[in-house]
């Protein structure tokens, strides 16, 4: 088969020419590892999230890492999160050694429900030491109700913002409250994929407000390592300077063990350049996943077997997937048969995601059977992922779904 037009995948980055400029005049200076762009970044970032202190870092997966560590969660500590993301989410807490806990999700949103995560802390009280709740999508959960758990049951909070850097929400006071603020949990951590918001190609970061976590993750993040004597910064203070009191320059020390998980002065400054497009990239994608709904809605074949995903009232989408439910029984057509024939027109679509306690790995580890969580499961069986990025345009969308809509009612026949 000759394609004629252009592939579009699920997803893709959106590179444009002065992005392409700022890592050349990066890659034209000093630096190429950590450096000043690393900070400026970081400092960008948390004034877009609205919160006090950025970590920016090797990649989202890298995040999490440092975010249970820093919070000191361990062997025989419980972490709480969804069946319905990627696997780092849980994995990060496997990295130390913690026990992972599945919570179902809300059927509406496909988010963490706080009211399972309740169940499991009320039968698990003292065990567990943080709930990391995933912004699904780009929707952002429930994060005051689970700020109340948190405090009633002695957890930390980690958000994982991957899907929503720039999701935003209105809370019990009639505030907005932007992912990454961390008004309501203890880090946000953010994933710089080329499929995600804005891109720094591989890379990641941590925001939060506690300056004891902020100054933690900056030394985990290399090595565990401490250069610079603050106050009572190093342990061997007679060991950094000579016996007339100068400074030996050199000198520094690993306190603890910590990793590298340092990103690049250049990826930076791609990161900066894009974060300063955010707005307008997730402008773009609500366009596009508006043509995309009232496409569907009037299309006799497609709004019988397809129901876009819900967005709620009161929240700012991110819009990092459009995600479709679609009854594949009802169309008598499955679901490796349809992403096959979007494929071969040209058109690709994804699964967002396998619900974890499918994985081999944590079937063993959790002992948690198939059926366990009828909410994910129900989704699992019914979602697609098409295409949605920012350099698409209404006639992509238009594409997609004509011949979505050919797929359809040829399977119908």
């Amino acid at each position: 088969m000759i394609m004629t037009e252009k592939f579009l995948p699920y997803s893709r980055q959106q590179i444009e020419e002065d992005d392409i400029a700022e890592v050349v005049r990066v890659l034209r200076g000093d630096w190429l590892t950590t450096g000043p762009e690393v900070k400026r970044f970081e400092d960008d970032l948390a004034t877009y999230c609205g919160a006090k202190y950025a970590v920016a870092c090797a990649n989202g997966t890298a995040a999490l890492h440092l975010a249970v560590l820093v919070l000191g969660v361990k062997k025989g500590d419980g972490v709480i999160t969804t069946p319905i993301t990627f696997l780092s989410t849980a994995n990060c807490a496997r990295f130390v050694g913690a026990d992972v806990f599945f919570a179902d999700v809300e059927p509406s949103t496909i988010n963490l429900d706080p009211e399972q995560v309740e169940s499991i802390l009320l039968k698990k009280q003292g065990e567990i030491k943080a709930l990391l709740p995933v912004h699904f999508a780009g929707q952002p959960a429930r994060m005051e109700r689970f700020s109340s758990l948190a405090q009633q049951y002695g957890a930390k909070i980690i958000e994982d913002g991957c899907h929503a850097l720039g999701a935003a929400y209105t809370d019990n006071n009639g505030e907005t409250v932007r992912v990454g603020s961390c008004k309501h949990s203890d880090m946000t951590v953010f994933s710089f994929h080329p499929a995600k918001g804005v891109t720094t190609g591989e890379g990641g970061a941590i925001t939060t407000n506690d300056r004891t976590l902020y100054e933690k993750l900056l030394r985990l993040r290399n090595h565990g390592m401490v250069r610079d004597d603050g106050p009572g910064a190093f342990v061997n203070h007679q060991y950094a300077y000579d016996e007339t009191g100068v400074s030996r320059q050199w000198y520094y020390e690993m306190q603890e063990l910590g990793y590298n998980y340092r990103i690049t002065d250049f990826q930076c400054a791609l990161g900066r350049s894009q974060l300063a497009k955010v707005e307008r990239f997730i402008c773009q994608k609500a366009g596009l996943t508006g043509v995309y709904r009232k496409l569907i809605g009037e299309s006799a074949i497609l709004s019988q077997v397809i129901a876009p995903s819900l967005v709620f009232e009161g929240i700012r989408h991110a819009h990092h997937l459009f995600v479709v439910r679609v009854d594949f029984r009802g169309l008598g057509l499955s679901r490796a048969v349809l992403m096959e024939s979007l494929r071969k027109e040209g058109i690709g679509s994804q699964v967002h995601y396998i619900p974890l306690h499918f994985q081999p790995y944590y079937r063993e580890q959790t002992e948690m059977t198939i059926g366990a969580f009828p909410c994910a499961e129900a989704y699992y069986e019914e979602c697609l992922s098409l295409p949605l990025f920012s350099g698409m345009t209404a006639n992509d969308v238009e594409r997609v779904v004509a011949t979505l809509e050919k797929a359809c009612d040829e399977g119908k026949r």
